[in-house]
């Protein structure tokens, strides 16, 4: 089976010879069968281009893309889209409006027999529980339905690899997240190995076994979804993975590192960055308990109520803002002074 995906390199310039603009640089992602990986990045940072060019709508400049140790693209040549053997789920489906469900299913089943397609149809289909809708119509469904069935669409098939674009971008928030661990669900007992691009963070985290953070065309960090989030390489990753707020980081007389609210302890330190001069320590909502008890106190700037929980937006010595989460029966005012102390595993700590 050829479901191993290997990147190295890949660069990738768009227009012509008087208006080139570069939009992927030195790109390396890999990954082995079966495995679900996610390019994660903002808007305009080159995901949804790395998509295209893996799926052979892109000519790339330099590098190279392996499918199970065969090149598919290189600055010599590419293989056909056709030819790529991979399937592509869209972000606005493209279930075509005139065909029943069935139909849609069966549209990439060009070699099999009548009776193979049916087969193949009606085992998908029951497959994410939704048999009694081949008869129907795109327009008749919900939006999480029609998403269901472009997946399957695409999986008919049997494509080595799966290609999906923002493909929950559409869904209401009240059935997304059943629907990703659905999604997830499926890929891993088909064994596809899955590329998918997203800006949203809890997508990627729900879904994927590796993921890609891009950022300006480059790729920031590659790791699971709790090493992005503890363990960042870089501001830029701490910054846009989840909430945080960057506090300076001061030495003291004999040396030791301090905050402004309170000591460092030296066997939580990792890396050298640390015998820098000026430094500053991301803090995470969770990294700062709320304790009514303590003798640390803060002031509520903001506060979002979230169900089970507030986030509060906190300002600690009239200069410094934090976030906390509190349970939510902890219903504070805002120009309230509250009690927190920190609760950190690690630190996180870059330079200025």
């Amino acid at each position: 089976m050829n479901k191993k995906l290997f990147i190295s390199d890949l660069s990738l310039v768009l227009g012509n010879n008087k208006n080139e603009s570069k939009v992927l640089t030195n790109i390396n992602f890999d990954l082995e069968e079966s495995e679900i990986g996610c390019i994660l990045g903002p808007s305009g940072c080159g995901k949804s281009s790395l998509l295209r060019a893996i799926a052979g709508f892109e000519n790339i400049n330099s590098g190279s893309i392996l499918k199970d140790g065969v090149c598919i693209s290189n600055s010599l040549e590419n293989t056909s889209v056709q030819d790529r053997k991979m399937g592509m789920v869209f972000q606005d489906y493209a279930l075509f409006p005139n065909m029943d469900v069935k139909t849609n299913i069966a549209f990439g089943l060009k070699n099999n027999t009548k009776k193979e397609k049916e087969n193949r149809v009606n085992y998908l289909l029951d497959m994410v529980g939704l048999g009694q809708y081949k008869d129907k119509y795109p327009h008749e469904l919900s939006g999480g339905e029609q998403q269901r069935i472009a997946l399957i669409r695409a999986l008919a098939p049997s494509p080595d690899i799966l290609l999906l674009d923002e493909p929950f971008s559409n869904i209401d928030a009240d059935i997304k997240e059943d629907l990703v661990s659905d999604v997830r669900d499926l890929l891993k007992e088909l064994s596809i190995t899955s590329v998918i691009v997203t800006h949203d963070q809890n997508e990627a985290f729900n879904i994927a076994d590796k993921v890609a953070i891009m950022n300006n065309g480059k790729v920031e960090q590659i790791g699971n979804a709790y090493d992005i989030y503890h363990k960042p390489v870089n501001k830029f990753v701490a910054d846009f993975i989840g909430l945080g707020v960057f506090v300076p980081i001061t030495r003291n007389k004999n040396g030791q590192l301090e905050t402004p609210l309170g000591m460092i302890e030296k066997d939580k330190l990792s890396g050298n960055h640390i015998e820098s001069k000026d430094l500053e320590m991301l803090l995470r909502p969770d990294d700062i308990i709320h304790n009514d008890q303590s003798d640390i106190m803060a002031v509520v700037m903001e506060k979002q109520f979230r169900g089970a929980e507030f986030l509060y937006k906190l300002l600690y010595n009239d200069r410094y803002p934090l976030l906390c989460f509190a349970p939510s029966h902890h219903d504070h005012k805002i120009g309230e002074a509250i009690g927190i102390e920190l609760e950190i595993e690690h630190y996180v700590i870059f330079e200025k």
